[in-house]
């Protein structure tokens, strides 16, 4: 029976930290080191669609969602003006279907979740890592504090300005979605009707649009405004917005979208940045994962779910090996998941256009609905444990 491998994962983001929780779940052992010395808590919701949840249902977590989350039960499009567009297919599921719900979740609230659940002593804090040796036999953390470690692995979960990426020799500059968002959180008794609010609603024209979603179990809505921006976009999701010029962009729109910019008390700028796909992740004990690997223009709200995804496929991919298979193993992680997260970072990047499109002809406009409906369907149903199961039936 081979022995216990051991992991190293930098970076305690969702993915990080989801990876951490379903690496252990089937037998490993899984340290985590971050650089930041504490959790901010960061004011901005997030969406958790059914290919997520599911797997976070697999590893006990379904309950903890439910006690912080809301459920969605859809998107609904609507013009500037307020005309229906389209509505997506219910995010929720079907009665008696036997799946799982869609949610949206508060970031600062889920990420201490998943802090909770690690075992006490596997979370580093304040430890950067700065160099990633392979060992022949292993890898070799140096970290700038002037302390090392030692691992079986390693997997880069530090976000789209990775170091790790460097490790590997990988390393591109972020791209502009050519779009900035306003974000911010509201509570609930501002809005008169936020009461009824039970799925995502986005107003789109002109070049921007608006998304608005219950969190924190319906007490807080969170909003994101899209506007037009250059390519130098800050980026960052802290810095202070402007309330005066995010209501001149949206002057003349529907009465809700008008009576949330009103309820904010502030606002905060985040640039909007994707990357073009890598030509490979991993070296022989060394891989990347979430951000740091494909970095997602928010449109689908994939960005928390492709990153939990990667974590379960390297679960499943490295359960019962021996440090002699690592390598097989992570290209057959690459293989497998490359290529489907550059498909939905294409999907977002085609969700964008469609909805900051300028008034295009209504032929254009259904070409587009139906693309995104498309999309939707493939990337919420698909399950990535059972594909990398498949996968490693060829590859055994």
């Amino acid at each position: 029976m081979s022995r216990t491998l051991e992991v190293a994962i930098a970076g305690a983001g969702i993915g990080g930290l989801t990876a951490a929780l379903a690496l252990r779940a089937r037998g490993l052992n899984v340290t985590v080191f971050e650089q930041a010395p504490s959790f901010r808590e960061i004011g901005a919701g997030l969406t958790l669609g059914r290919n997520a949840v599911r797997l976070l249902k697999r590893i006990g977590l379904a309950d903890r969602i439910k006690n912080i989350g809301s459920v969605n039960l859809g998107l609904t499009l609507f013009t500037s003006r307020g005309a229906p567009i389209a509505t997506s297919p219910p995010s929720a599921r079907p009665p008696h279907s036997g799946e799982v719900d869609s949610y949206s979740v508060h970031r600062a609230e889920f990420l201490n979740l998943l802090v909770e659940a690690q075992p006490p002593g596997t979370l580093h804090l304040g430890c950067r890592c700065v160099k990633v040796d392979e060992t022949g036999e292993g890898v070799r953390l140096s970290l700038a504090n002037g302390a090392s470690a030692e691992a079986d692995l390693f997997i880069g979960a530090d976000g789209i300005h990775s170091l790790s990426q460097r490790e590997i020799g990988v390393n591109a500059q972020p791209r502009s979605g050519c779009t900035m968002a306003y974000r911010g959180v509201v509570p609930a008794e501002r809005l008169p009707w936020a009461s009824d609010l039970h799925s995502l609603k986005m107003w789109i024209g002109s070049g921007r649009s608006v998304i608005c979603y219950p969190i924190s179990r319906g007490r807080l809505i969170n909003i994101v405004a899209f506007v037009p921006a250059d390519r130098d976009a800050v980026e960052s999701w802290s810095a202070p917005g402007n309330l005066g010029k995010l209501a001149a962009e949206y002057a003349g729109w529907d009465a809700p979208v008008l009576q949330m910019i009103g309820a904010l008390d502030k606002a905060f700028l985040w640039g909007i940045y994707d990357r073009a796909p890598f030509p490979y992740w991993s070296t022989a004990r060394r891989t990347l994962l979430g951000d740091a690997a494909h970095p997602m223009l928010p449109h689908f709200g994939q960005g928390a779910g492709q990153a939990i995804e990667d974590g379960f496929a390297l679960a499943v991919l490295l359960e019962n090996i021996g440090p002699a298979q690592i390598p097989e193993r992570l290209k057959a992680y690459e293989r497998l998941r490359l290529a489907h997260t550059s498909r939905v970072q294409a999907a977002s990047r085609e969700a964008g256009r469609f909805f900051h499109s300028k008034d295009g002809n209504t032929s254009q406009r259904e070409q587009q609905l139906a693309s995104w409906r498309s999309a939707g369907r493939w990337i919420f149903e698909y399950d990535v444990e059972k594909a990398a199961t498949e996968l490693l039936s060829e590859v055994a």
